[in-house]
């Protein structure tokens, strides 16, 4: 039988496993480094709290990528009595109900709201144009932005070289600096003239200000929503899926299918070496982190979904120039880091009920985190105790930095005291706390990244590789993309296609756009 060494158990590298055992006769063997599947996406269970590392709602213009999730989590019975019933008959018809019948191991249709917070005030996202964006903004500095934007649009930068300028040509200099330039640079690190403008090609794309108002006016009247609202920007969909028991649950479920299906899964495993020649890997070894016990395996076919950095550290008798080395060498990532804050309480509430909000972006130089997490308003089901209140605080780090190297007591106090600097929440009602820490949770667009299709080009020349998913491609993927790309790879496999092209072509497309 033959063989397929799939290095990291996340949504890209899980999709490789569970496709390849559908649909041909080749066995999987995942090398994951973590204690459990996932990746980003999966979820931390902390005393009965959960934590979704990120906030990964479950959404895609592919209908293909639909079908699959409600093939492992079947959708929420209640949601399929109101109007969408029909549309998951004609559209999701194929899709299989595995579910136990516990209703655990469900999907839930759940509504979008996020909101920006800005000179000590929230504001909708996307931005509405009414009376309350106007009173919070007041009447000179909404004309300065309206003025601002049409000036953009009478004499655009162009050529358009850097992220600052892709901002300013949508959406005017003053809506920039007032609500995209903060919590872009604190997610980045760096200012957004030394971003190339590729970022916002792939991630922003045809989201503007004509596009929020079209879609303001229309919503008004949209009364049975599609789930997969083609035509929609995904900064401006309205609801999504979400598993009950949050992201990880999707993937959990995955991992149990390919086992069952005679797929290996090794956890708290490292990848030591991938070896080979004439342009082939033939073996992979890796040592499990816990007992230290090393593995090596033959191979026909590599799926990566690891950084790029540490693949090109691994690989042994293939002929890599130095300059190819050097160039992965300097490939830059973005590493994250979350605090977990359980509040009897929290401060902000709207017409004295509980905040709807799924995430609240922090647009305020002055504050360092960069967005807060509801995790109750992303599934009920994610709080221990429906009472309280379960929030994440997002930071957007370098693990050389002095921040992310403090003590976890220290990172929390400096959180509850950002918390209530702000409004959020009193110190006096946390109740419990934790800090998680992921490293190269986002691959960046600066560094040695505009010379990146060196290094595309020899990844392709190893024929029995195929780079997958976020890291793996180092490319800013959500999940269906990255999902995309696995089944795009299974592809090839069984039709024999060399190219990999309509790989590395998943996420450039115009129909695939995320916010800012």
């Amino acid at each position: 039988m033959r063989k397929a060494i799939i290095i990291g158990g996340g949504p890209a590298g899980l999709t490789a496993a569970y496709e390849l055992l559908k649909r041909t006769d080749i066995r999987p063997i995942i090398v994951e480094k973590e204690k459990q599947v996932g990746g980003l996406s999966r979820t931390i269970n902390y005393k009965g709290n959960r934590i979704d590392i990120g906030g990964h709602r479950f959404f895609s213009k592919s209908e293909k990528v639909i079908s699959w999730w409600l093939n492992i989590l079947p959708l929420d019975e209640s949601v399929k009595d109101h109007h969408l019933h029909i549309m998951f008959q004609n559209k999701f018809a194929d899709f299989t109900i595995n579910n136990t019948g516990n209703g655990e191991k469900i999907m839930l249709l759940r509504p979008r709201k996020s909101r920006i917070y800005y000179n000590k005030k929230f504001f909708d996202y996307p931005l509405t144009l009414n009376l309350a964006t106007i009173n919070k903004l007041g009447f000179f500095k909404m004309t300065s932005i309206a003025f601002s934007y049409l000036k953009s649009k009478l004499f655009p930068v162009r050529p358009e070289e850097n992220l600052e300028q892709f901002f300013k040509n949508r959406f005017g200099k003053k809506l920039y600096e007032t609500f995209f330039k903060d919590y872009t640079e604190k997610v980045w690190g760096i200012s957004c003239d030394k971003i190339p403008s590729s970022w916002g090609s792939q991630r922003v794309k045809d989201l503007n200000i004509s596009r929020v108002i079209k879609h303001a006016f229309l919503s008004v009247f949209r009364k049975n929503k599609s789930l997969d609202q083609k035509g929609t920007s995904t900064s401006l969909i309205e609801q999504f899926l979400y598993p009950k028991y949050g992201p990880g649950q999707m993937w959990e479920t995955v991992a149990e299918e390919i086992t069952k299906m005679g797929g290996e899964i090794h956890l708290n495993s490292t990848v030591t070496s991938l070896s080979g020649n004439n342009k082939m890997l033939q073996k992979a070894e890796f040592r499990n982190r816990v007992n230290g016990e090393p593995v090596s395996v033959e191979a026909d076919y590599f799926f990566s979904t690891m950084p790029i950095r540490e693949l090109m550290n691994c690989m042994n008798g293939l002929e890599i120039r130095d300059d190819i080395r050097q160039l992965a060498a300097s490939l830059k990532y973005r590493d994250f880091l979350i605090v977990g804050i359980l509040l009897s309480k929290l401060n902000i509430s709207e017409k004295g009920k509980p905040i709807k909000d799924n995430w609240i972006y922090i647009q305020d130089k002055n504050v360092k985190a960069g967005r807060i997490q509801v995790f109750h308003n992303w599934s009920p089901y994610m709080v221990s105790d429906p009472e309280k209140a379960w929030i994440g605080v997002e930071y957007f780090c370098n693990d050389e930095d002095e921040f992310w190297k403090q003590k976890d007591p220290d990172i929390v106090s400096f959180a509850i005291e950002e918390m209530q600097k702000i409004g959020i929440a009193d110190r006096e009602h946390v109740l419990d706390s934790v800090v998680l820490k992921v490293e190269k949770a986002y691959p960046s667009y600066y560094g040695s990244y505009n010379q990146f299709n060196k290094i595309e080009e020899f990844l392709n020349q190893v024929h029995n590789l195929f780079p997958l998913g976020r890291n793996g491609m180092h490319r800013y993927n959500n999940t269906d993309h990255s999902m995309l790309t696995a089944m795009a790879a299974v592809d090839n496999i069984i039709t024999g296609q060399q190219s990999k092209e309509n790989i590395w072509r998943i996420n450039t497309e115009d129909d695939y756009h995320e916010e800012v």
